[in-house]
């Protein structure tokens, strides 16, 4: 008993030796400076005892110009015409940007069997790596994506002082940014992100994202390295959310790593739900070997879903490796989703359709670029997207190819909300020779065979795969934004790397093939881009699963004051060129669009009256798809849903995480259940993008004069069907009798049995004209508010609106802070622009992170017709 006593206890020792040193990001303490400042060798500048008097303090992760930024050498480039001011490396040459990066660590070997691993999660472009004296590295590192790895046991010092040097470079190719789609092109010669040469929506990134831009972590293990642990789950059958599950199959396979010189056994296991499953398994001396664990059977699973169609609950394992002696020698930890993602194609359509959990889903997905162009990536800002996106009633995002395999934590806050991921790997039509184009420095031959290196390019794409694979929130690969991989890579990529290391996820051959879309059109395609008649959305047929359509997405006054100066902030008019800094931040007019609400008096005007274009636009593109679901279309995405930088164009919140019209417009038109009006047909529909008949649906349809005077139209019992929409009333006549001379208001809505409102959707409709001249006419409307905490972080807004007056009209709730009376960012509002009918209250609720600097925040209200109003929370 006692040696089983003792026995335990060493385990136990060596489990909380292990876990308490595991592993520690470097993120604070780096300094750096240009090569030009520094001219000894990195076996010197690594050693403890350099001095580095005079260097700057560093970003990492970060880049160059973060870093010169943080330090005040250069303005903030996303603010007015600063980006101008900055040197562009294709100006400067490369060492202009090339930097030495040091920081000292703490770490030393308590025992012979220890190992200590430095990784970096990505470096752009090249780099050496040095420690203590030593170059660690053999040859020099190539590549944004593949990650490095590096076992530096043999070089700490014993007094646990340490000196890590890198030395990074910038791509090898900068590329000229001479206004084309990734400037002249060069910059696709190298495995690095194509927009930062230039855009049609960013102005080029100066240093070209030169930098340690992202985590770079000292890991501890004992005599191995686990690594690449994956979990692929099999669902079987037709599922339904919330229901009893039959069985699913849970796989875990992990990489291991034997950097020793002799033969290593031991066990690799997991526990989940009490059991533990287990392989014994035998490494050779300085070798890497993936192993399988046996297939686990997994009872009554709690299923992933896609956001709107059911929970997303996540279940965490820890894949561990157990030596004969039963010490823990390392660990990994896998959060996880039990889901199973499969396509089919519809013949009705003629396009791609997406099946989770056995149940088609309707595709509602926006395109993303990069959360930050300058790569100041954080988890909280990731979470804070990803709920934009959630709250947007969206259910895929698209990794645009100009940009990046997107980080683990990205994953995760996709993980948690419910959106499934379309990753696109690095590789576009503009730069990647698909088109004619006279801004290219080189012709299509020579530039459909970047990048130069494609022995690099397949090994990062392996090392991507094995990064993300592993979250349900993945589920597509693509080759590239509107072109496939040159063809040895994109054969190798199809035929070899992706049956090997990941068979669970369909492969879009390029983001609008025909493996996606062909049809009647004449194959595939997208758009159209820009402002739209909302009559477009609902009668002109498109691309049938559409990957890129879209609109605009200025922001308010509040947000355009953040990175316009004050001289800038001049409202564009119809027609007529804008304002210099409004077009160098990329500005797509809105045209005809706006004018029907009268002409434009300032910037302020002109931003209210944008987010009435906003909220109409992307309700009516959604809506419009929707109502064609399973006839037309299998999906949409729209391009797209955020900016990196800040560029007044296709945004459903502002860089600073500022939200517009556009968002709530999506918001209420991708509802789970949702009453609309067809403005081509004249019908009332309704959709249910669920898989179970919802019924005993009380359709109520009421108008609403300038004065605020109703009219109920009728209302009716009515169901939805699951995943469908159906016409249910033709109203057409009508209304356009009773908006022909001012306008009108249209209130649709569905109550369940118990009266709760189940789908609200408020239209504004112009005269005969086309044109808004009852809202340009509309009286005050006497509406008050009224905001109680509820909770830390949770408040919640009610505006009322007195009978015997007008409907209070697109009303905008901020939470600002008291001292300043500016936005606090970013607040989750479960509804915004909203209007109240007389006689009615509406309630919203918000929920931000409060801190020192907004500890007593007050809410705003500003409306088309509502006095502004400013109050304390109770």
């Amino acid at each position: 008993m006692n040696k089983s006593i003792a026995a335990a206890c060493c385990m136990l020792f060596f489990v909380v030796q292990l876990t308490a040193q595991d592993q520690y990001e470097l993120n604070t303490g780096w300094f750096c400076s240009p090569i030009a400042a520094t001219k000894q060798a990195g076996t010197e500048i690594s050693k403890p005892s350099f001095a580095v008097n005079g260097w700057l303090p560093a970003t990492v992760p970060g880049t160059v110009l973060t870093t010169m930024l943080n330090n005040k050498q250069v303005p903030d480039p996303f603010y007015g015409m600063n980006n101008q001011y900055i040197p562009d490396i294709y100006q400067t040459g490369r060492d202009y940007y090339t930097y030495w990066f040091v920081n000292n660590f703490k770490e030393k070997i308590s025992s012979a069997n220890e190992q200590v691993w430095l990784n970096f999660r990505g470096v752009n472009y090249g780099c050496d790596v040095f420690v203590n004296g030593h170059k660690v590295n053999k040859k020099t590192h190539k590549g944004m994506y593949l990650r490095q790895t590096y076992n530096i046991t043999a070089y700490l010092s014993k007094d646990g002082n340490n000196r890590l040097a890198v030395i990074v470079y910038p791509p090898d190719v900068v590329g000229n940014p001479n206004g084309g789609q990734g400037g002249d092109g060069e910059i696709a010669r190298n495995a690095t992100n194509q927009y930062t040469a230039g855009w049609d929506w960013i102005q080029p990134i100066r240093d070209r994202n030169t930098g340690i831009w992202d985590k770079v972590t000292i890991e501890k293990t004992i005599s191995v390295n686990l690594k690449n642990s994956n979990v692929v789950t099999l669902v079987p059958g037709v599922r339904l959310p919330g229901a009893s599950q039959q069985p699913a199959i849970i796989k875990v396979s992990s990489e291991i790593e034997n950097p020793g010189s002799t033969l290593l056994a031991g066990t690799l296991q997991y526990t989940l739900d009490g059991t533990t499953i287990k392989k014994d398994i035998i490494l050779q001396p300085k070798a890497t070997a993936e192993f399988q664990l046996p297939d686990y059977t997994l009872k009554n699973p709690k299923l992933w879903w896609p956001n709107g169609y059911g929970d997303q609950p996540l279940y965490k394992i820890q894949v561990q490796f157990i030596s004969k002696s039963k010490a823990l020698l390392d660990k990994e930890d896998i959060s996880f989703g039990i889901r199973e993602i499969q396509t089919g194609w519809n013949a009705h359509t003629g396009s791609r359709e997406t099946i989770v959990n056995g149940q088609k889903i309707f595709i509602k997905g926006g395109n993303w670029i990069v959360s930050d162009a300058m790569m100041r990536f954080t988890k909280e800002r990731y979470d804070a997207e990803i709920h934009f996106h959630r709250d947007m009633n969206l259910n895929l995002i698209r990794i645009w190819g100009g940009s990046l395999t997107e980080r683990p934590e990205f994953y995760e806050a996709c993980d948690k909300y419910g959106m499934l991921v379309f990753q696109d790997f690095w590789f576009s039509g503009d730069c990647n020779g698909r088109w004619l184009d006279p801004m290219k420095k080189e012709d299509q031959w020579t530039r459909r065979q970047y990048p130069d290196d494609h022995g690099l390019v397949l090994e990062s794409i392996a090392d991507q795969i094995k990064m993300i694979r592993s979250h349900p929130s993945l589920a597509f690969y693509c080759g590239g934004n509107e072109i496939t991989p040159p063809e040895d890579i994109f054969t190798a990529l199809k035929d070899s790397i992706l049956p090997k290391l990941d068979r669970t996820r369909y492969f879009y051959d390029y983001s609008n093939s025909d493996s996606m879309s062909a049809n009647t059109l004449g194959g595939n395609g997208d758009g159209p881009y820009g402002v739209q008649n909302i009559n477009t959305f609902w009668g002109f047929k498109t691309f049938p699963f559409n990957s890129e359509v879209g609109s605009v997405g200025v922001g308010d006054y509040e947000s355009l004051e953040r990175f316009l100066p004050k001289e800038n902030m001049v409202a564009p008019q119809f027609p007529g060129k804008p304002d210099s800094v409004w077009d160098y931040h990329k500005y797509i007019g809105y045209d005809q669009f706006i004018a029907p609400y009268g002409a434009v008096k300032d910037v302020r005007d002109f931003g209210l009256k944008a987010q009435l274009v906003n909220y109409d636009q992307y309700r009516g593109l959604i809506e419009g798809f929707s109502a064609h679901m399973w006839d037309w279309y299998t999906g949409v995405i729209i391009w797209k849903t955020q900016n990196p930088w800040t560029a007044l164009r296709g945004q459903m919140y502002d860089y600073y995480l500022d939200p517009n019209a556009c968002l709530y417009g999506l918001k209420t038109a991708g509802e789970q259940v949702h009453v609309m009006y067809n403005p081509v047909t004249g019908m009332v529909m309704i959709e249910n993008n669920g898989f179970k008949i919802v019924r005993d649906l009380m359709l109520e349809i009421k108008t609403y004069d300038m004065d605020g005077k109703g009219n109920l139209l009728t209302q009716v019992f009515a169901e939805a069907q699951p995943t469908s929409v159906k016409n249910y009333i033709p109203i057409k006549e009508t209304i356009d009798g009773l908006r022909k001379d001012k306008g009108m208001f249209l209130s649709l809505r569905l109550l369940d049995i118990s009266k709760k409102i189940v789908s609200d959707n408020f239209y504004w409709l112009p005269n005969n004209e086309e044109k808004y001249t009852g809202l340009q006419q509309i009286k005050t409307a006497a509406a008050t508010i009224e905001a109680k905490q509820q909770g830390a972080d949770k408040i919640a807004v009610t505006i009322s609106n007195p009978a015997n007056g007008p409907v209070s009209f697109f009303n905008r709730i901020s939470l600002v802070n008291s001292a300043t009376k500016k936005r606090i960012l970013p607040v989750f509002y479960s509804d915004n622009y909203v209007s109240v009918l007389p006689g009615e209250t509406k309630t919203i609720t918000l929920e931000y992170t409060p801190n020192a600097a907004n500890a007593k925040p007050q809410v705003s209200l500003q409306g088309w017709n509502t006095a502004e109003q400013l109050v304390y929370i109770k």
